[in-house]
């Protein structure tokens, strides 16, 4: 029952997103809600791209949440679940990273409306961004340690483990901060970060599945199928961009379901495409000011011709489709290594 009720899950909330795609996209363009391509991007992006819709995530964040949230409510009408009994700490960790990832979502909006209506690239400013950010980590940590539901090992594969204690939360908060904001760096090109997201949620699927996890399970699913339903919509050519109000939200249900999981490190493993992306800028930051100041020059070296690396492979010549398909062939290479470990590890 479990398993068929997250597969029905899953087909709604595609046939959700699928189908408000018809609807909010003339809205989306009647209301002139459209993209404004930065500068310094590639110059085709601003040639081809600028003016299409963002925001465009809004649909399937209202299908993954209409669809969990049913999902849940049959779970417990058949009684496979007494999520107010002794499934109630199950049920508080699945809602409670589900409420994380909207809340994310929410300041992701927010910095669209404010970018749309100024007709800017740039929307909340990277203080308030990071105080927003701050906010929902602290309060989704604090609404699993009053609920007891605090847990602060890091569990490895071969019996390793790590009790970090109060350490756990800075640490994993930090990690949060990263993925989140790692997973909204991907979201660059037409069709990349839902391809390489509907991945990781049918790699945490399996491994929800492995761990009996089934608020997770049903989280992971509507996701992957919430992916699927928009790139119905934005995959090349897209025709509509889910803006940084999707790519937040998706940032946050990657962390909701690798921290909810109880698995971070394979989280972070599964995550690794989106892990390279934001390091990509890191290293292209860090050696371009380290070459600056060794050499006295006003531009200092680039390792890469652009980042997030992504972009380094759209100059060299790749066509987005191709850079889709094979970031999305190493994100399942990683996924089936973590589903494979999970295996080892829990079975």
């Amino acid at each position: 029952m479990e398993i068929w009720t997250s597969a029905a899950a899953a087909l709604a909330s595609f046939l959700i997103t699928w189908l408000l795609g018809f609807w909010l996209i003339p809205l989306l363009h009647k209301l002139k809600y459209g993209q404004t391509i930065l500068e310094i991007g590639p110059r085709w992006h601003k040639e081809k791209k600028e003016g299409t819709p963002t925001m465009g995530g809004i649909a399937f964040i209202i299908a993954v949440c209409a669809s969990f949230g049913i999902g849940m409510a049959v779970l417990g009408a058949n009684h496979s679940f007494d999520w107010f009994g002794v499934d109630r700490p199950e049920f508080i960790r699945s809602v409670s990273g589900a409420i994380m990832a909207l809340l994310f979502g929410f300041m992701g909006f927010l910095d669209d409306y404010i970018k749309v209506a100024k007709k800017r690239n740039e929307g909340l400013t990277p203080i308030q961004k990071i105080i927003f950010q701050v906010m929902i980590i602290a309060a989704y940590f604090a609404t699993l340690y009053v609920s007891g539901l605090s847990r602060t090992v890091i569990v490895f594969p071969g019996g390793l483990q790590w009790d970090m204690g109060l350490f756990y939360y800075p640490v994993m908060g930090l990690g949060i901060l990263y993925l989140v904001n790692a997973v909204n760096l991907t979201d660059g090109i037409d069709g990349l970060c839902g391809s390489v997201t509907v991945i990781y949620s049918a790699a945490f699927a399996v491994i929800a599945g492995i761990l009996s996890m089934s608020g997770e399970r049903l989280l992971a699913f509507c996701t992957a199928g919430g992916c699927l339903g928009f790139l119905m919509w934005n995959f090349p050519k897209a025709k509509v961009f889910m803006g940084d109000t999707g790519s937040m939200f998706l940032g946050g249900t990657v962390c909701a379901l690798g921290v909810g999981c109880g698995v971070e490190f394979l989280m972070v493993l599964a995550a690794m495409v989106y892990v390279l992306e934001a390091l990509s800028v890191v290293i292209q930051s860090t050696v371009f000011k380290i070459t600056k100041k060794m050499y006295h020059t006003k531009e200092g070296k680039r390792l890469f011709k652009m980042t997030p690396i992504h972009h380094h492979f759209e100059l060299s010549g790749w066509s987005e489709v191709k850079i889709d398909a094979v970031f999305s062939a190493v994100a399942a290479a990683f996924g089936a290594l973590a589903v494979w470990l999970a295996l080892g590890m829990f079975s």
